[in-house]
């Protein structure tokens, strides 16, 4: 019998993509090998969000090669996969010439049902893509535009997933919040939540993908839909933006018990003029009122967040602002990450001066030593 392997760089969705890709090996009859060591293909699911994610593929791709040439083995068939792909076909295979085959991340589709190591939790893309545009991000670049899959498709996986035993979900998407609005413009969406004239009614019909015109945001209509089935007993989410934050989101987290209490909501910097020039749409500010409002209506909700420390430009003034918010916030969670160019982004066409790698690696230390290191005791379970 054929067997494959999946080597997973990256996050949650990569992991989810996965799970898909080796549903699709087992419809067709493979097995999954117990290493990569002995196997007839090797699949790489890369991520692309930093520099050192794409060196570490690259590297993995040469350890293989290296090692079934050692053992004077025939070389299996590596197919490479994931966020690395928007460099394109040919400047991948220049980079690593000993690829056999690509495989776009688009093409991991949901044909076959995903494999699962996991019998009690699962994760569950509603969404793929993002069209925010966040200046120093490569996701719009390596997975696309947005698209949500519908309510029947989901709805139709959670079922599958309560008949199998299944308990706990995670909601994937790059911006929850947006799920079943990619039809409608960011621009339209940001004064819905800014301007108290401008209401859903003013969206034209054939622009709106609401359930109904006047009714409740998709993504909360959703979360309860997927509560309504008895046998689900925690439904998580990643990851969502604070500017579309609605304040039926918010209650919904609040009333609903089913919904984890730990809430992860990025705030990549805590400078109002770093948000600016990452395109993040929203302000310290803003941030704060929505993190205020949720723990103001459930003590137990436990906030989590993403940081990027030197951003181009970042000064000694915009880190400390990061760092004094941070200790208002008092976030248990905090992804904490030096700033990493990648090409294509407009940050990296834009901003070509760069933070040294001491001053980011300081920064990068002390908060992570404020939000995690000082929290162990405390930090809530993250999947």
């Amino acid at each position: 019998m054929k067997t494959y392997f999946i080597h997973t760089f990256g996050c949650q969705s990569n992991k989810s993509d996965s799970e898909r890709i080796a549903g699709d090996y087992e419809a067709r009859g493979y097995s999954l090998a117990e290493s990569w060591e002995d196997t007839n293909e090797v699949v790489i699911n890369t991520c692309a969000i930093r520099k050192s994610a794409e060196d570490r593929a690259r590297a993995f791709v040469i350890k293989v090669v290296k090692h079934y040439k050692k053992k004077n083995l025939p070389k299996p068939k590596i197919i490479f996969t994931g966020c690395m792909l928007h460099h394109g076909k040919n400047k991948i295979l220049d980079m690593i010439p000993n690829l056999d085959e690509i495989l776009p991340v688009n093409e991991v589709g949901f044909n076959q049902s995903a494999i699962r190591r996991d019998k009690k939790h699962a994760w569950v893309p509603i969404s793929a893509g993002c069209n925010s545009f966040c200046t120093y991000c490569i996701v719009p670049y390596s997975r696309g535009r947005e698209q949500s899959r519908s309510l029947e498709e989901i709805l139709k996986e959670i079922q599958n997933l309560v008949d199998k035993g299944y308990s706990e979900i995670t909601l994937l998407g790059q911006n929850v919040n947006s799920w079943g609005l990619e039809k409608v413009g960011i621009g339209l969406r940001k004064m819905l939540m800014s301007d108290d004239d401008f209401t859903r009614e003013n969206i034209p019909s054939n622009q709106s993908q609401y359930l109904t015109p006047k009714g409740t945001p998709p993504f909360v209509k959703l979360l309860r839909e997927i509560s309504k089935y008895k046998e689900i007993k925690m439904i998580r989410f990643l990851s969502s933006n604070p500017w579309d934050f609605h304040d039926e989101l918010i209650n919904e987290i609040i009333k609903n018990k089913k919904i984890d209490r730990y809430v992860h909501l990025p705030i990549q910097s805590g400078s109002n003029t770093v948000l600016e020039r990452m395109n993040r749409g929203y302000t310290a500010e803003d941030y704060a009122k929505v993190a205020n409002k949720l723990r103001a209506g459930d003590p137990e909700i436990v906030l989590g967040t993403d940081i990027i420390v030197g951003f181009p430009g970042e000064t000694d003034e915009e880190f400390q602002e990061t760092l004094e918010f941070a200790k208002k916030m008092n976030w248990k969670v905090g992804f904490v990450a030096m700033y990493s160019p990648r090409p294509g982004t407009s940050a990296y066409r834009i901003y070509k001066e760069e933070i040294p790698y001491k001053i980011r690696k300081k920064r990068w230390e002390t908060l992570d030593k404020l939000i995690n290191k000082n929290n162990l005791q405390q930090r809530p379970k993250v999947v």
